[in-house]
């Protein structure tokens, strides 16, 4: 049976620049969390021979972050279910700033000579992994209460869409940055973007929309007893009896794993094998964000679109299942060409159509269980994040002993297992309830 939905989540009537507000806010925390997550991948060309890293223990650095952000994916949800998006959210983007100019000094500190630079570098990233967990449940929980159900695909979409400008601003900038001053300045540079959108969201958001001023001043405006209402706690066992549910964070796990490797090594892929120089290679490695910038915002819209003509369920899962089908036939493909530039064009190509699956992704959560959307889908990404941890290891290992075309095709595999998956999903029918 589909789950009823407490009355504390019900949206209310924000006007549209209000929604938009919240969509534009939430967007550019999705781009500062990417900056301070793919930053280290460029600043690894220089940390590693100053720091004395090897590729491997590059990998298992890249992967403390992954396992930091995967464990406290439901704790996150949790919060944002519980408290509320606006002070999670500040509190989140305050806590990952502070980890994130931290390791630009983590290799100097006392810390260093107790643990190594290996070791208190992969703390560090753990700890700012802990911080970003939150951010996406947070915003699944944001598009939940801001936006009418019809909407949802296209406004996490949106949200989450801010990767691709995030992820392709990096790449450049922190080389630019890099080679004029130094690759610590990079990461203090992104922990001060941080600070101040923290202050930002702080001002501009709240909760949800009867709470806020510019809905409030049109007599809009919830009654203590509805603010104060929260959701249960988290409903392990009918998560447990839910099928779709664990499709899910099996399929979304396929995700993870392809979408790390283009986090974690693509720009160096780019300069160790493919021959660019630094600052080329950034520019380049823009290209796969870029089409996540325009693929992710498009799939939530035709996710939602389907989702009116032909139900939610196959609305959801055609995207899904067609995007990550052409994400592994377009990463298959850039692997074995032997262009440089055609190879970037469909490794591109691949990642667009990998983020034109999120809008169907999270909207299932939201489908499944409204009240509970922030649990739900932190859940969900601890999938992603599973997958996540074992790609920037697995990755080089498997190119060092076959090649990357080899390693590239392990990634285009995942992705076809995540879209077959799907056939398996059917969120329509909510979380399953004891008669």
């Amino acid at each position: 049976m589909s789950e009823s939905t407490p009355s504390t989540h019900l949206n209310s009537s924000a006007p549209p620049r209000t929604r938009w507000l919240i969509l534009g806010l939430l967007f550019a925390i999705s781009v500062v969390t990417y900056i301070d997550r793919v930053n280290i991948s460029v600043t690894a060309r220089q940390m590693m021979p100053a720091l004395g890293l090897t590729d491997q223990q590059m990998g298992f650095i890249f992967s403390a972050f992954v396992i930091g952000y995967a464990l406290f994916q439901v704790p996150g949800g949790w919060l944002a279910d519980r408290w509320g998006i606006r002070i999670v959210l500040t509190v989140a983007l305050l806590w990952w700033s502070c980890f994130t100019a931290f390791t630009a000094m983590a290799a100097a500190s006392d810390l260093a000579g107790l643990l190594g630079i290996v070791g208190v570098l992969a703390l560090t990233r753990f700890f700012l992994g802990v911080g970003e967990a939150t951010a996406l449940p947070a915003f699944n929980r944001a598009v939940t209460d801001w936006l009418p159900a019809h909407e949802r695909g296209l406004g996490i979409g949106i949200a989450i869409g801010g990767i691709g400008i995030g992820s392709a601003m990096t790449p450049p900038v922190t080389a630019w940055i890099m080679v004029n001053y130094g690759w610590q300045i990079a990461f203090f540079v992104s922990a001060a973007l941080g600070i101040g959108l923290a202050a930002i969201w702080w001002l501009l958001a709240r909760d949800r929309p009867s709470e806020h001023p510019w809905v409030a001043k049109q007599g809009n405006v919830a009654t203590a007893a509805h603010l104060s209402l929260r959701p249960p706690s988290i409903p392990w066992t009918a998560l447990r009896k839910t099928p779709t549910v664990w499709w899910l964070v099996l399929s979304y796990s396929c995700l993870g794993y392809v979408a790390y490797v283009y986090m974690s090594w693509f720009y160096l892929y780019l300069v160790n094998v493919r021959g660019f120089d630094v600052l080329r290679g950034g520019y380049f490695a823009s290209a796969p964000f870029l089409a996540m910038l325009v693929s992710c915002p498009l799939g939530g819209w035709v996710t939602d679109r389907l989702a009116l003509r032909r139900g939610i369920t196959q609305g959801r899962k055609l995207v899904g299942a067609t995007g990550m089908t052409l994400a592994a036939a377009t990463i298959a493909l850039g692997a074995l060409m032997e262009s440089p530039y055609l190879a970037i064009a469909s490794l591109s190509l691949g990642a667009g159509w990998l983020y034109f699956t999120i809008g169907a992704y999270w909207s299932s959560t939201s489908d499944l269980s409204k009240a509970h959307a922030g649990s739900l889908s932190g859940l969900m990404n601890m999938g992603a994040n599973i997958g996540g941890a074992i790609s920037p290891t697995l990755t080089p290992w498997i190119a060092q002993h076959w090649g990357w075309p080899v390693s590239l095709g392990v990634a285009a595999l995942i992705a076809l297992i995540g879209g077959i998956l799907w056939l398996n999903i059917d969120p329509g029918k909510g979380l399953h309830r004891e008669a």
